[in-house]
């Protein structure tokens, strides 16, 4: 008598070879190439980078308090290039103190593309921190700085006008390039400001000379002096935009301590020098500045005491 179990295990050893699928070779398909997307790119400041900004607020607070002092040393008739002067490191105190707390700042979002042959082309997004709060400080010190050279030299009121506006051109074209988000963005506004600045340049070389030319020449020489030493600094600053913002070849540590050093120079040397170069030779301003509106409510600036 036969088991059935052992038809069952006869039946299942001649057809298991044909019910099991059977390992074939066959080609294996080749890698596509694939791309990994890029981690996005932070440039922010560091630890080296917030030291000097908080060093520069001391720097400027002290300044500050310094030319308030000597303001009130002076009669009020010779407290214009004092109050000014003030005003300046005022300004910059409290941009310097906004930045090294961690404000006044935002991330400019900049795109890099690179084609490839045979993979899809790569985007890279890079995040670099502009401190606006700089730009603000700028848009307010420099026409005071301006006038501190117009007022020495005797500029006229249209000179002065054209200088100041050009002036604030310059300085917002600059925040718009820090953060423009393509090259032609970038390099377009910097290109109108750099064009900005040229204006203050021949405001203050040509019809700035021309007005020193009738004051003392003692006047004439420290106009010269400080106002060469003004420009210098001033054409140094499109130069470390260029390099850091612009190009992106300096950290933003690198770019903090490159402005850092052109404000101290342009700011607390600048009014020092100024102040105490001129302190002889410092007219006395009446009218308005000194008394005010009279009784009839207008506007008397300089005029002569009869």
């Amino acid at each position: 008598m036969i088991d059935p179990t052992q038809v069952i295990e006869a039946f299942g050893k001649k057809t298991s070879s044909l019910l099991v699928p059977t390992h074939t070779h066959s080609p294996s398909p080749t890698a596509l190439p694939t791309v990994i997307p890029n981690v996005p790119i932070y440039e922010k400041v560091g630890e080296t980078g917030t030291k000097t900004l908080w060093v520069v607020f001391v720097l400027m607070f002290i300044s500050t308090l310094a030319f308030y002092y000597l303001a009130f040393r002076v009669p009020v008739q010779k407290r214009l290039f004092h109050v000014i002067t003030a005003l300046i490191t005022t300004f910059a105190s409290i941009s310097y103190f906004a930045m090294a707390t961690g404000d006044g700042n935002s991330f400019a979002h900049i795109v890099v593309k690179e084609a490839h042959k045979h993979t899809p082309d790569t985007v890279e997004h890079i995040f670099r921190q502009v401190f606006w709060a700089r730009y603000v400080d700028w848009a307010l010190t420099t026409p005071l700085l301006l006038l501190d050279l117009a007022f020495l030299a005797g500029m006229n009121g249209a000179n002065i006008t054209v200088t100041i506006v050009a002036d604030l051109i310059m300085v917002l074209l600059g925040l718009f390039a820090a953060f423009g988000r393509t090259d032609g963005q970038k390099w377009g506004y910097y290109t109108i400001a750099c064009i900005a600045y040229l204006v203050i340049v021949y405001q203050l070389v040509v019809p700035g000379r021309r007005a020193v030319a009738a004051k003392s020449n003692s006047t004439a020489k420290l106009f010269a002096s400080i106002g060469g030493f003004t420009l210098i600094l001033w054409t140094l600053y499109p130069v470390v935009w260029g390099i850091g913002d612009g190009a992106r070849k300096w950290s933003v540590d690198a770019e903090i301590i490159a402005y850092a050093v052109l404000d101290v120079l342009a700011k607390p040397v600048f009014g020092f020098w100024l102040l105490f170069a001129h302190a002889k030779n410092a007219s006395a301003i009446d009218g308005f500045w000194a008394h005010g509106l009279n009784n009839e409510g207008s506007l008397r600036v300089g005029d002569d005491d009869e």
